[in-house]
């Protein structure tokens, strides 16, 4: 009897022992560690102090107490900016991997206990068309599954979102891919089109309809090189033997907003995507003009760097992926 008591009461300890909560991750790094790397990243104490919400005296008491730590100058000052030292580019690259390591802790630990309670941070990295009309409602809904998870999204256009997502500025990019390259892996995400469009005043939209040939003589307003609606025209009018230099660009505006704003205005025609002037066309704004020869499609991926293997990332991929309606 006192032998199965025994082994009955050691394990009902254990099972006690299963479901005790788990404690919460002591940090990886110090205020200062973090405070070293918005200094490192931004090479300047002014904007670290301003990313940080703290005195640009504070950055230097930081910066000072890890430079007796570790005996030794992290900066070296050229001119009117400053630079790492070579010991500092050193520990810049070993405290970033122990922040990444930090923040898969507090993933991983607070997932282990309940993804409701599931605590973390993302960044993305989107272009124009997906962080404006395609991501925000699947934000909303992911948070809503995981409230705990800061997001914070960056709208850029495509080519500065790749350079941020190697730069490690970013943890998944969002964007039109037309050229793969092998640093980074491909997930594809969803479609678009990109389509002609004038406002209804303009005289382009009584046929609502232009040859290849009508379009070269015709006034255009475009986006600024980089962006993905640009290169996804360059790419089609390049089927017709036709440059962009070829058209008569009135203007070249940075942003899919500030375009649409301009044909809504101007008489011009105008290349933007279909997602970004549904509203428009829907209240008779805009009006679309079709262009023999002419069909501009593009596809959205996922970029996330080689070798990453982030569990909120693939989660929230996957929750995206599972969100976007066919058609849509």
């Amino acid at each position: 009897m006192i032998a199965s008591s025994r082994i009955k009461n050691n394990y009902l300890m254990r099972k006690k022992a299963l479901i005790l909560p788990l404690p919460k991750p002591l940090p990886v790094l110090s205020l200062s560690h973090l405070v070293f790397l918005e200094v490192a990243a931004n090479l300047s104490f002014s904007k670290a102090a301003k990313a940080l919400y703290i005195s640009q005296p504070a950055i230097s008491r930081h910066i000072h107490l890890l430079e007796g730590q570790y005996n030794c100058a992290l900066f070296e000052r050229k001119g009117n900016s400053i630079q790492l030292t070579v010991i500092g580019e050193t520990i810049y690259k070993y405290i970033q991997e122990a922040k990444e390591i930090q923040r898969k802790i507090e993933f991983e630990v607070s997932t282990l206990k309940q993804e409701a309670e599931a605590a973390g941070n993302l960044k993305l990295g989107a272009s124009t068309t997906v962080s404006l009309y395609i991501i925000p409602s699947i934000l909303s809904a992911f948070h809503q599954t995981m409230p705990k998870i800061d997001i914070q999204v960056v709208n850029r256009n495509t080519e500065n979102i790749i350079t941020a997502l190697l730069n490690k500025h970013i943890d998944v990019g969002i964007v039109e891919v037309e050229n793969k390259i092998n640093l980074v892996n491909y997930d594809y995400f969803t479609s678009d089109k990109v389509i002609a469009v004038c406002a209804a005043k303009s005289h382009l939209a009584k046929n609502a309809r232009l040859t290849i040939g009508e379009l070269l003589d015709t006034n255009v307003a475009l986006r600024e090189v980089g962006s993905g609606t640009l290169s996804a025209l360059t790419r089609e009018l390049g089927k017709n033997d036709i440059s962009v230099s070829d058209l008569k660009a009135k203007v070249r505006l940075g942003g899919t907003e500030a375009l649409k704003n301009f044909i809504l205005a101007d008489l011009s025609l105008g290349f933007l995507p279909q997602k970004a002037v549904t509203k428009e066309l829907m209240n008779g704004d805009l009006v679309e003009v079709y262009i023999e020869g002419l069909e501009i499609k593009r596809d959205f991926f996922f970029l996330t760097r080689i070798g990453e293997n982030f569990d909120l990332i693939k989660k929230f991929i996957r929750f995206s992926q599972r969100s976007i309606v066919p058609g849509s």
